[in-house]
């Protein structure tokens, strides 16, 4: 097996070791440089190679446990799960094997095992492909699993864990009069199986469309747009639906307190050919009037893990009370910004009520001049019984199950009295 390919398989062991052991997301890691040495294919390599471990986490220790007497130390544990996998995945044995023998081996700390990592990963080389696909759906931890099902049904949660397990394709939003590869969803965007680089896609370099989850595109839609409004993207970066509304023709006002995460809202603004006004700064110090906002709201992105399946892992939970402590404020503060008759879509890429339902039921107890816009849902691919008891949209993973899922997302439009 190539140099290469034991670097990338390397790469992707630190990568298991700092969001397995030290709680870190794997977009901190890949920001802090952890990849930056690889030449491109071996980057993409390492990801591909820590994804896919994570979202078969379960079933390669379930293999494992059959072998091992006491549980290794994490890196030696991360090796093994990760030639397991490849293993299960179809990739040959002998290149797996001696890649993992060669990586444990140079490890001063942990060399004196490589003997053990060659017995194992043999052993599930030999029985590890037949078991695989005979083996349960991977679960959510205990933290996040038990709350997803008071709140939707232990049926409604296995289905978001096969999405999860499926890994999501990707969706693309198209710029009005353009055009996108791949299929057409009921909600308009596309969505391409197997894509490959993106930056290979047709229409990438002419600025066609950018990459957003279908269900991340559906608030602007929500919203509705009109040319020449004043909108307010609160907490715009990535910076889809800053793209979706400036393509609308609206004034677009594009604030977000990262200024890295906003130098991509910037080449993406370039390279689609359109406009806003991109700013750095808190949310809730900003000031002005607008006829519509925008909040997606900082949340626990558990609805996002079909594309993010170190989330699980790094987080337990523990911080999501500031968050949606923070979420609370920031609305309350975006309601200031808004003209009388003017109109807020509140969403969060979240799959806990408190992060969404239980926010807009709140928020509407709370104003006065608060009213939620239910005919504000009445948009193509939309299906009833995602219609929330409060007026909000409930999006989750393992609707359009047939299609390859969607992101979990919340969404309500309110309306301001004139």
């Amino acid at each position: 097996m190539s140099d290469n390919a034991t670097a990338a398989r390397r790469s992707a062991i630190y990568l298991l070791d700092q969001i397995l052991g030290e709680g870190r997301l794997l977009s901190e890691c890949l920001a802090a440089g952890a990849l930056d040495r690889l030449p491109p294919e071996d980057r993409a390599r390492a990801q591909r190679l820590t994804l896919e471990t994570l979202r078969g986490l379960e079933r390669a220790d379930r293999l494992l446990d059959n072998h091992l007497n006491r549980t290794p130390a994490l890196t030696v544990h991360n090796a093994l799960r990760l030639g397991a996998v490849e293993l299960c995945h179809g990739e040959a044995a002998h290149g797996v094997v001696n890649s993992m023998v060669e990586i444990v081996g140079r490890s001063r700390k942990h060399g004196r095992l490589k003997g053990l990592v060659n017995a194992v990963l043999r052993k599930v080389a030999a029985e590890g492909p037949d078991a695989w696909p005979k083996m349960r759906v991977p679960r959510l931890p205990e933290w996040l699993r038990d709350p997803l099902i008071m709140a939707w049904g232990k049926d409604a949660v296995t289905g978001m864990e096969q999405a999860h397990f499926a890994a999501a394709p990707l969706d693309l939003t198209v710029k009005p009069g353009a055009k996108g590869p791949g299929e057409a969803l009921p909600t308009g965007s596309m969505r391409v199986q197997d894509a490959g680089q993106v930056s290979n896609l047709p229409g990438f370099d002419a600025g066609d469309w950018w990459v957003q989850d279908a269900a991340a595109a559906i608030p602007v839609g929500v919203l509705a747009p009109q040319a020449s409004e004043n909108i307010l993207d609160l907490c715009a970066a990535p910076g889809g639906k800053t793209l979706q509304l400036a393509a609308a023709g609206a004034n677009v006002t594009a604030l977000d307190i990262s200024e890295s995460r906003l130098e991509r809202v910037r080449e993406n603004l370039t390279r689609t050919g359109l406009t806003a006004n991109v700013i750095a700064g808190d949310a809730l110090e900003h000031q002005g009037e607008y006829d519509a906002v925008l909040l997606d709201a900082p949340c626990s992105a558990t609805g996002t893990i079909r594309r993010h399946p170190d989330l699980p892992f790094a987080k337990d939970g523990s911080e999501f009370g500031g968050l949606i402590e923070l979420q609370a404020q920031m609305l309350a503060h975006a309601w200031t910004l808004l003209k009388p008759g003017g109109r807020l879509v509140y969403c969060t890429c979240s799959l806990l009520p408190d992060e969404g339902e239980v926010q807009v039921e709140e928020a509407l107890d709370q104003y006065s001049d608060m009213a939620v816009d239910r005919d504000a849902l009445k948009i193509p691919g939309i299906e009833p019984s995602w219609i929330t008891e409060e007026g909000g949209l409930r999006l989750r993973p393992d609707y359009w199950a047939d299609r390859g899922g969607m992101d979990g997302f919340y969404v309500a439009c309110l309306i301001k009295s004139a």
